[in-house]
């Protein structure tokens, strides 16, 4: 966000953040690209991966979903429905089992109450309010000096949504980690295969500490600017 017609120098507390998310695009499309073409030797698809381990937990109420998109998978906790893209759902490859065992993951900690999770699921509301309304109000705030409170509102409105990017990391890095343990215990996938499906999933997780970075980071950047009125 600029403020302001000239250059602002604010802006280079997002470089680092800039830096990190393309490089973690880069490194996401790299690995789906890569894993997406090795065949698991159990020739699971990623429907019958979720299926299992579901199972194994006990979870037989949980239901599985193919749903239109490129890596749209996700778990639905308000329906309990664990919904993956037609290439994981259908597909075979160490891709497709490491994203479905991931997404069921969730589901896992859906039934034990893991509690960032839970802690996730309640900011939602305030961080969506968070993410679309703070930085209006920051930049009304900032344009009419009359209105300077609502610079403060903002970037309490948009430091909720930096705080459920945060919440946001134990929540994915917990469910990779039981993915991994998931498809070893079960013998759904061989450990020499193993190395390649984790790669996998940390790819997907530097995704979210790019996001999370940039969440961080841009709220560090409205403070400064806010900082900067009020000593005007």
């Amino acid at each position: 966000m600029f403020f302001g017609f000239g250059w602002d120098p604010t802006l280079i507390l997002l470089i680092p953040a800039i830096l990190l998310s393309v490089y973690s695009q880069f490194k996401i499309s790299a690995a789906f690209r890569r894993y997406s073409k090795v065949p698991s030797r159990k020739s699971l698809n990623g429907a019958q991966v979720a299926r299992m381990i579901l199972q194994s937990e006990g979870l037989y109420d949980v239901q599985i979903e193919s749903v239109k998109g490129r890596l749209s998978d996700h778990y639905d906790p308000r329906t309990r429905v664990v919904r993956l893209s037609e290439d994981i759902y259908h597909g075979t490859s160490l891709a497709s089992v490491a994203v479905a065992a991931h997404e069921t993951g969730h589901a896992l900690q859906h039934a034990e109450s893991y509690f960032p999770l839970q802690l996730r699921s309640t900011f939602v509301p305030v961080a969506s309010f968070g993410s679309s309304l703070g930085p209006i109000l920051i930049l009304v705030g900032f344009f009419m000096p009359a209105f300077n409170f609502l610079l403060q509102l903002g970037i309490i409105a948009f430091s909720f949504a930096v705080l459920f990017q945060l919440i946001t990391l134990p929540v994915e890095f917990n469910a990779s980690n039981r993915a991994m343990a998931l498809l070893v215990d079960g013998e759904m996938l061989d450990r020499d295969e193993v190395r390649g499906a984790r790669s996998m999933l940390n790819a997907a997780a530097l995704t979210y500490v790019a996001a999370a970075l940039a969440a961080v980071l841009e709220l560090a950047r409205f403070i400064i600017i806010a900082q900067g009125r009020s000593d005007e």
